[in-house]
């Protein structure tokens, strides 16, 4: 069996920046654990895996999955399946997605990027000791939301950019989103993401994580849009909108591979 492959760097306008995803469009599902077989050899942060969505909700079904695990939502692997589909349709200003556990998701057209709908997941302030500990951090307000996501803000980018967690305590607490967030310096936000119980100790740059971002500094900040950059070793930057209930992500993709997995 030969599958369409194509590897793309989300929220990146140049190779070798922001966050690699592979996407792989199917005729059909193959079984779970072939696509989990298929995630781990791509040894990749995402692969998203879309069919035509035959239910007519949306365009396509959408799924991701990490080299260890499926995941509920993943922005970036969005973001890069959204190029994809859109390159193939020059003349198409959109796509939508129907996920399993995050709903219907979109991706327009934005200039020269694109602009893409997720759920915005207000946090709510809650103890979390143990992520502190992990992150090597004494203080800092935290909060989280239950689909997941542990989120700490510090009070500078320097403090962010010197964080050296230990990932095997944050990996042994359980499978969350760590987001370390502080106001930025060249950019309104600056955050790094961390997730080693997924398979991956930092995240390159995380749309999932703007979810719980953008509602949290939209606060904040006093208003609805704001740019943000994600600290890891690739980084990338995000233009952040919330609109009502949903978290409005910009960004560009390159694509970098283009070829045939062999099954």
């Amino acid at each position: 069996m030969k599958l369409p492959f194509v590897q793309i760097d989300a929220f990146a306008d140049r190779p070798f920046t922001g966050n690699q995803a592979a996407v792989m469009p199917l005729d059909a599902w193959l079984d779970d654990t072939v696509l989990q077989a298929i995630a781990e050899e791509n040894n990749l942060a995402e692969t998203a895996f879309i069919i035509p969505d035959a239910s007519g909700a949306a365009d396509y079904e959408l799924r991701w999955f990490t080299p260890a695990v499926e995941v509920a939502l993943c922005g970036h692997a969005t973001l890069a399946s959204g190029h994809y589909v859109l390159g193939q349709f020059p003349d198409r200003e959109r796509v939508t997605f129907r996920t399993r556990k995050a709903g219907i998701l979109e991706v327009a057209r934005d200039g020269d990027g694109y602009a893409m709908a997720l759920p915005a997941y207000p946090p709510e302030p809650a103890e979390l000791p143990e992520i502190l500990a992990a992150l090597g951090v004494t203080s800092g307000e935290t909060l989280r939301h239950p689909n997941g996501y542990d989120l700490v803000v510090l009070d500078s980018a320097e403090a962010v950019l010197a964080l050296q967690p230990d990932f095997k305590a944050l990996a042994a607490i359980g499978d969350t989103l760590n987001i370390v967030t502080a106001p930025g310096t060249d950019t309104d936000v600056v955050s790094r993401v961390f997730a080693p119980a997924a398979g991956i100790d930092e995240d390159p740059v995380t749309g999932s994580a703007h979810s719980v971002l953008t509602p949290y500094w939209a606060a904040r900040l006093g208003r609805t849009r704001f740019t943000a950059y994600q600290a890891s070793r690739r980084g990338g930057h995000v233009g952040c909108e919330l609109s009502g209930d949903r978290a409005i992500l910009r960004g560009k993709c390159v694509t970098v591979i283009e070829g045939v997995f062999t099954l």
